[in-house]
């Protein structure tokens, strides 16, 4: 079987909140305001396909929530994201390539986060047979050319695949190519599934 692991509230706790925290205290802008300006966007999809640089998409996103920050300041804030590593899941990955499977991967990311968490989070890379992150390939979840990316890349059929997700859309989409799909919408949903 293969494995494919989403990073962001699967392998990695992750608050967008945090982010957003910090770039309220550095720039005076209450929190509340940042909520409402805050979307995923355009520019943020552009960025996590690697369509524009890191410093392109701080100067955008502080222009649509009305900020100013330098890139270090932004860059602060924009890693502030990453809360935990589940070590839970990590084990699971290591478990399952043990047996023999094939574990990978496949994240939603952009290069600046891939400045940091692959640096504090070594272990994720390390559980994993291969990583397919959004940026290196020009293309994201939903989008369906991603999944079929990693099916031919791992010369897997569709029904052979198990694939865990937090967002609905990404779990959708990849129902929608035959995967079989776990919507991960809580730290226990992992390691409940493979308890069964």
């Amino acid at each position: 079987m293969l494995y494919i692991f989403d990073l962001g509230n699967v392998i990695v706790d992750i608050d967008f909140k945090r982010v957003l925290g910090v770039w309220s205290n550095l720039s005076g802008t209450p929190l509340a305001v940042l909520s409402d300006r805050f979307t995923m966007g355009e520019v943020f999809q552009q960025h996590e396909r690697g369509e524009i640089s890191d410093e392109d998409f701080a100067g955008k996103l502080c222009d649509e929530m009305g900020i100013a920050l330098s890139f270090e300041q932004f860059a602060t804030g924009w890693q502030a994201v990453f809360v935990a590593l589940r070590p839970e899941v990590i084990d699971i990955m290591q478990r399952l390539r043990n047996e023999g499977h094939r574990v990978v991967v496949l994240s939603n990311t952009n290069r600046l986060h891939c400045n940091y968490w692959p640096q504090h989070y070594p272990e994720v890379a390390a559980a994993a047979d291969h990583l397919y992150l959004s940026q290196d390939l020009g293309m994201r979840k939903p989008e369906a050319d991603i999944y079929r990316h990693v099916l031919a890349a791992e010369n897997t059929a569709a029904a052979d695949v198990v694939f865990f997700d937090d967002h609905p859309a990404n779990v959708l989409a990849a129902q929608a190519l035959g995967i079989k799909t776990v919507h991960v919408t809580d730290r226990d949903v992992v390691p409940a599934y493979f308890a069964q």
